[in-house]
């Protein structure tokens, strides 16, 4: 039986599963966002992870409480693409096949990334949903074990380590920023700040195109949104119907949810990349996003999560240049 939350006990056991197996990333001042805000405003690099992004927190911690009986079974999940990488790498570490379903809107670079790990990758439909329908076959079919992206009590636990490091990093932060799209990190994140510091605000910021946790916070219940395309497209997919984890903990742990315009998104990227020389993806860029559109006011010292930097830099030269993606900009 899955278990109902993740509490603060279950993310430092999942530190200690994982010791060695990822990095402890650094935290930095930013002084221009400090300048702007009258706060301090620290960086959390987790974009320096190993694959790149904060999913090799989770994935590690999963592949790791499995039993030598679902090793030998393989694993498979549905990804928007960084979930994938952390699965495919955490699982040749250990010699255990990895199937990644994805839909036709995962970036060619997150696919090319995926394919050196020498996973097995599916290409089904244009959603997370439809992705998702395959793994569902994969598991009954062939026994494969599923290793969702965000809702599952391992994988949340997992992220939630790096909740742990921010409030040994900054023990007087007043508020978190964290992206948030199927709610494996913020929850994690989440649990392991409230659970250190209960006076911490926890805020996640979502894309405003297709923002599948804030569109069934707002109902109350999860609900089904159209994926689109976006430049957060980590961010994207559904948080699935018969959500048991992360749903309920976004609406109990989290202060508030902030929705970003794909032009506020790029604004992210580009003083990231100008202000900070940080390359991070869109997924990355919505705390600065959000702190440079005026959407978050900070009372004390805050936090960013820096939480990928697996982006074409194809697209990153243009959005820095300054390029208008009409198609991506509605």
């Amino acid at each position: 039986m899955i278990e109902t939350t993740v509490e603060l006990q279950h993310i430092r056991a999942a530190r200690e599963r994982i010791a060695g197996k990822v990095e402890r990333t650094p935290i930095v001042l930013s002084q221009s966002l400090s300048d702007r805000a009258g706060r301090p405003v620290y960086l959390k690099l987790e974009h320096h992870q190993t694959t790149g992004a904060f999913k090799l927190r989770g994935a590690s911690n999963a592949i790791a409480a499995l039993s030598a009986e679902e090793k030998l079974r393989g694993v498979v999940a549905a990804s928007t693409g960084n979930h994938g990488r952390a699965l495919a790498h955490a699982a040749k570490l250990e010699g255990i096949r990895a199937v990644i379903c994805m839909s036709r809107l995962v970036p060619e670079n997150k696919l090319d990334a995926i394919r050196r790990l020498d996973a097995d990758i599916r290409i089904v439909g244009n959603s997370q949903d439809d992705a998702q329908q395959e793994v569902d076959r994969l598991v009954a079919d062939e026994g494969l074990v599923m290793l969702p992206p965000f809702d599952h009590p391992d994988i949340v636990a997992g992220q939630g380590t790096l909740g742990l490091e921010i409030m040994e990093q900054v023990p007087d932060a007043a508020s978190v920023l964290v992206p948030l799209s199927g709610g494996g990190l913020a929850a994690g994140v989440a649990a392991a700040v409230k659970g250190m510091s209960p006076g911490t605000k926890v805020i996640g910021i979502s894309m405003a195109r297709g923002a599948a946790m804030k569109a069934s916070l707002d109902a109350r219940r999860p609900v089904q949104v159209e994926e689109l395309p976006t430049l957060a497209d980590s961010l994207g997919g559904g948080i699935g119907l018969d959500n048991r984890l992360t749903f309920a903990m976004c609406r109990d742990l989290l202060d508030d949810v902030v929705l970003l315009a794909e032009d506020e998104i790029a604004a992210g990227i580009r003083h990231a990349y100008e202000e900070e020389r940080e390359i991070v993806e869109g997924a990355g860029a919505v705390g600065i996003g959000a702190l440079l559109a005026g959407k978050v006011k900070v009372s004390g010292p805050t936090v960013l999560i820096l939480s990928g930097k697996n982006i074409d830099m194809s697209l990153h030269r243009r959005i820095v240049c300054g390029e208008i993606i009409a198609e991506r900009a509605a």
